[in-house]
């Protein structure tokens, strides 16, 4: 059964997925605010198709601050990517670069002001990233960072990239962590399952912390969910 469901939920999101990418240029004319309203409506109709054919729903803990903040996420799959977007009003997300050369996806990623950047990042690449997050604020909005780097098996706890410790230091923002579980009914490979993917809105950390200590203090918090 779980895998009829997982195949119907593929097909669905190909079905919507596809023309809606190919209409976000026309979305794009009526300019960047529109561009990131018709994302967090195609982020919703996925957390919708994931419940209707998957029976896959969220649980928040915690509390969202209000005003902009630098959050710090676990990643296990596509589902928080899709629930973040609309929880914290179209953050400015970082992204790796290789995502950004998928024709027309990319075009439209930039141009909804996602962070761009590279995974062997020169000092030139990283002053760019510090700026496009710049700019991010400037507008009000939050930076979401999953500063593990990729997406990670359940259980796993790899150490935290350079480029949060970077981000950090020149946000000079408190930073949120966020720890989740969805590898349990998204994983990698195989077949999806109903349940509850539960996200935790941890306590803000101040600004201006030793890379060593903000670094310990994110890991642990993301990974609460880890050993359970």
């Amino acid at each position: 059964m779980d895998w009829l469901r997982t195949m119907a939920f593929r097909l669905l999101f190909l079905l919507v997925s596809v023309p809606i990418v190919l209409l976000a240029p026309v979305a794009a004319l009526f300019g960047r605010k529109a561009l990131r309203g018709y994302a967090n409506w195609w982020c919703g109709l996925q957390v919708n198709l994931a419940w209707l054919t998957i029976g896959i729903r969220s649980r928040i803990e915690g509390e969202i601050p209000e005003g902009p903040v630098l959050y710090a996420a676990k990643h296990h799959s596509m589902y928080e990517t899709f629930v973040l977007a609309r929880l914290l009003n179209s953050p400015a997300t970082v992204m790796k670069r290789e995502l950004a050369r998928i024709p027309l996806w990319g075009w439209a990623a930039r141009r909804y002001g996602m962070i761009i950047v590279d995974r062997e990042a020169s000092a030139k690449a990283l002053r760019g990233m510090m700026r496009e997050a710049q700019e991010a604020l400037d507008e009000g909005r939050s930076v979401l960072i999953f500063p593990e780097g990729t997406r990670v098996r359940p259980g796993e706890t790899p150490p935290l990239r350079a480029g949060f410790a970077g981000l950090y230091r020149m946000l000079d923002l408190p930073v949120v962590p966020v720890a989740l579980k969805s590898g349990h009914v998204w994983p990698r490979k195989g077949p999806m399952h109903p349940g509850v993917v539960p996200f935790h809105f941890g306590e803000p950390i101040p600004p201006g912390l030793p890379r060593k200590e903000i670094e310990a203090r994110v890991h642990e918090a993301i990974n609460r969910f880890e050993q359970s």
